[in-house]
């Protein structure tokens, strides 16, 4: 009963939140309030830089101009517009290009800086959000970035753009211009990280795109405020951005010690093998090496012995995320959990670690290893097991008794395994018949993985198509076949994004700070709604409590506890078989590339390379 009541909270709260979004019914809030305008805005407490800072510590304001770096990318792109579903946008347009309100420090788990913003306002429970414009902001064709322009990009990504953007959207209910610099958001339910995600859309310029078909595709550069405009396009094959000497915000304090390259180039290779040779040669200046075993090995080529390349290691202290072979419970075989877990059992990470990796990097443990919001080893204690207890009955086993991955064998087939994965199938009601995995109808046990020939951001093709060699292997002791197809990027990101896959390469970067984007990873929606990250499509109303506890927690104590308990219903969830992590950054770079000897918590995250680096004088 007690879980009865509880989901059906959380169940009238969403029917809430949709009539009022058909409906279009808000209640009015006043405006009056006692809060003050601030230069920044943290999750809990106050942010760590003060009023009147002159930089942010891992950037150094003293770096000079100029230069080109020339980085690297998998496979290709057909569209400038990383804001919707269509296309396969160019990595480094919303990056570069296009601004937002708030700037957001990788230095702390969750603080943001005015950018675009000048001041932030908010009341005690954060039931509304203001934002006034500094007045001297421009884009980059010199006009002035207005509230109107602000507006405009809210409710059009909100509506048509990337699904990632409706969700926050849906629960504002209402947005108005208080006046000709400042714009107010007030918010239809109780949602600390509201305030401050409504400070992290991108500003586009209305002139531009309106009248126009925002959802489509295409090669139009957009306009931006940023730092950097698109110089060159080969569509597919290379972009390049140049800095814009007359930037409206190159002065700020936020940015002193940014944005120090005149030109950055991104060239784009057919897969990571391609990108490494490349590097070797000279025709790319950073390579982030994934593998503990050829960082130790394979750096004997001649730019590295002639002292033109070095090799750096960056700590960070950012969960290891998940990483590995997602399960699409969308396809009837892997709803049920002994079938996951059986697939897991057969996977041996001991060998195939130590075949491709050396043995060097541990393996996840779960969703947020590596860090203070990981679960803890055991049964869940303390406040953790109050917020999962009225929910006993309908979670998975090891969620409360604790859930810990099988260890494998250092043997070639780790039996054991198997033969734990063969009890468990069977209890599933498969059973081997004449040499194949079948049900009581005699259906077989079948399903495809899918593969991006291009490879992902965390493994080359090659690796991942080593990795599935060999469980393939394994799989074939318990008469299960699977189908490999390996696509092009455009048709695997046209397949995985309306989940049309068995199982498939799956990496989900996790922060310190997660928030309202969980539901796009995890939540119900992405069941059915095409371009989410729940590509394992689960739907478990205990998850997205969680969440919601995460969402409404007023503290750090209880924000950790309810991202630990989140933690252990993904992890028992047993969605992704997940493989091994580095917990620093290797990256090799050309000697010439300097960073500032203090980094951030983050590490190597996106805000740091190129961001933060610089050109030292080739002598």
């Amino acid at each position: 009963m007690r879980f009865l009541t509880i989901i059906n909270k959380y169940a009238t709260r969403y029917a809430l939140i949709l009539f009022l979004a058909l409906s279009g019914s808000v209640a009015s809030m006043p405006l009056a309030s006692l809060a003050e305008p601030a230069h920044g805005i943290a999750m809990y407490g106050k942010p760590a830089l003060p009023a009147g800072f002159t930089h942010l510590p891992y950037a150094n304001p003293d770096a000079p101009k100029g230069g080109t770096i020339r980085l690297a990318e998998p496979g290709g792109f057909d569209s400038l517009k990383p804001w919707i579903l269509k296309g396969n946008a160019a990595w480094g347009v919303g990056v570069h290009v296009v601004e937002s309100l708030m700037f957001r420090s990788i230095d702390e788990p969750f603080t943001l800086y005015g950018l675009l913003a000048e001041s932030v306002e908010t009341d005690p429970d954060r039931t509304w959000v203001e934002f006034t414009l500094r007045p001297e902001a421009r884009f980059s064709d010199g006009s002035p970035v207005t509230i109107e322009d602000v507006m405009w990009s809210y409710k059009t990504l909100g509506t048509v753009g990337h699904p990632r953007y409706l969700a926050v959207w849906s629960k504002v209910a209402k947005m108005e211009k208080t006046s000709d610099r400042s714009v107010r958001f007030t918010f239809k339910e109780q949602d600390r990280e509201l305030a401050m995600l409504m400070g992290m859309r991108p500003i586009l310029k209305k002139a531009q795109w309106e009248g126009q078909d925002f959802a489509q595709s295409g090669l139009e550069p957009p306009i931006g405020s940023g730092p950097y405009v698109i110089d060159k396009v080969d569509p597919g094959r290379s972009i390049t951005f140049r800095r814009n000497p007359a930037y409206w915000g190159r002065d700020l304090p936020i940015n002193r010690g940014l944005n120090n390259f005149d030109e950055i180039r991104y060239d784009y290779f057919g897969d990571a093998n391609a990108m490494f040779e490349a590097f070797k040669a000279g025709e790319v200046n950073v390579w982030r090496e994934l593998s503990a075993q050829k960082w130790a090995s394979e750096y004997d080529f001649p730019l590295m012995t002639q002292g033109e390349v070095t090799k750096s290691e960056i700590r960070n202290e950012r969960p290891s995320g998940i990483m590995g072979l997602v399960m699409n419970t969308r396809n009837p075989v892997f709803r049920d959990w002994r079938v996951r877990q059986a697939m897991i059992e057969a996977f041996n990470f001991q060998f195939i670690n130590k075949t491709l990796n050396g043995g060097l990097d541990p393996r996840i443990t779960s969703y947020f290893s590596n860090s203070v919001l990981a679960m803890h080893p055991g049964p869940a204690e303390g406040r953790v097991r109050d917020l999962l207890e009225p929910f006993a009955a309908d979670l998975l086993p090891g969620t409360l008794e604790g859930y810990t991955l099988p260890e494998g064998s250092d043997r070639p087939f780790d039996r054991q395994g198997l033969r734990r994965a063969l009890k468990l199938l069977e209890e599933a009601g498969w059973t081997v018949q004449d040499g194949a995995l079948k049900n009581a109808d005699g259906r077989d046990f079948s399903f495809e993985i899918l593969l991006n020939q291009s490879g992902s951001s965390m493994r080359s093709a090659s690796e991942t198509q080593q990795i599935v060699d060999i469980y393939l292997e394994a799989l074939k002791n318990l008469g299960i076949t699977p189908t490999v197809t390996l696509l092009d990027s455009a048709q695997y990101v046209q397949r995985t994004n309306n989940y049309d896959f068995g199982m498939t390469w799956y990496e989900r970067a996790l922060s310190l700070s997660p928030g309202n984007e969980q539901l796009l990873y995890w939540g119900h929606d992405g069941v059915t709604l095409p371009g989410s990250r729940n590509w394992m499509g689960m739907n478990d109303p205990v998850a997205e409590a969680m969440i919601a506890e995460m969402l409404e927690a007023k503290s750090p104590e209880q924000f950790n506890a309810a991202t630990r308990a989140l933690d252990r219903v993904l992890t028992a969830g047993r969605y992704v078989i997940p493989v091994n992590f580095s917990p620093v950054s290797r990256l090799a770079h050309s000697t010439w590339l300097e960073y500032p000897e203090q980094t951030p918590i983050y590490g190597d995250w996106p805000g740091f390379m190129p961001e933060v680096w610089w050109q030292e004088a080739k002598e």
